[in-house]
């Protein structure tokens, strides 16, 4: 094969790679939409808990409670760098109540970054205390490569039901992650950090 020919093969990777990459990370997500109307009446329900803690990743895996939830998924974000997303690489902002109301949603600029969920609005469809008491975001980490499949296919506007832990992580060098218990809690630590046993898309 000629010199050409190589470097002609080695251009066309090379595209074909950057192609790859702009799609992977740029291209925009799938977004589901919903008519007007309340989706999830009931809030997520946490329960005391008697399980006993577990090793796994080479961390140290404390319950703190049990945890299930029916929730709409209002915005969606992966992570690819950093201690957290070898454990949670994505993080779900969950709405329930009023906030899963497509009418209410549509009114409201949601975003997410460095493990934050915000919102804004030239002008708040629901007082503050409402919005954040009505949705979180959570940190969620697979329990299973089950989960995990699933997790990767998740859409902004989909339907959920999951369940399984809240929990506190602790490294041997000192390292530590804890998940809020509250779901009126706000700013730092107020994110909740789910072992998700079992999870499934709602019709």
């Amino acid at each position: 094969m000629s010199s050409s020919w190589r470097g002609r093969l080695l251009l066309l990777f090379l595209l074909a790679w950057i192609a790859g990459f702009c799609i992977y990370f740029f291209w925009p997500e799938t977004v589901v939409r919903h008519p007007p109307g309340i989706l999830v009446a009931e809030e997520p329900v946490q329960r005391p808990t008697t399980a006993t803690g577990w090793e796994s990743r080479g961390y140290h895996f404390t319950p703190l409670a049990e945890f299930e939830a029916t929730a709409l998924i209002l915005h969606l974000k992966r992570y690819h760098s950093g201690r957290e997303s070898d454990l949670s690489p994505v993080d779900l902002a969950l709405g329930w109540g009023p906030m899963s109301d497509q009418s209410i949603i549509d009114r409201l600029e949601i975003s997410q970054s460095r493990r934050w969920y915000e919102y804004k609005a030239k002008v708040l469809p629901l007082p503050h205390k409402v919005i954040s008491s009505s949705s979180s975001n959570m940190h969620m980490i697979p329990a299973d490569t089950d989960v995990e499949d699933l997790l990767d296919g998740l859409h902004q506007g989909d339907l959920i039901w999951f369940s399984g832990y809240l929990v506190e992580i602790k490294a041997s060098d000192g390292w530590r992650w804890r998940s809020s218990l509250s779901r009126t809690d706000e700013g730092n630590g107020a994110c909740e950090l789910v072992w998700v046993k079992r999870m499934k898309r709602e019709e």
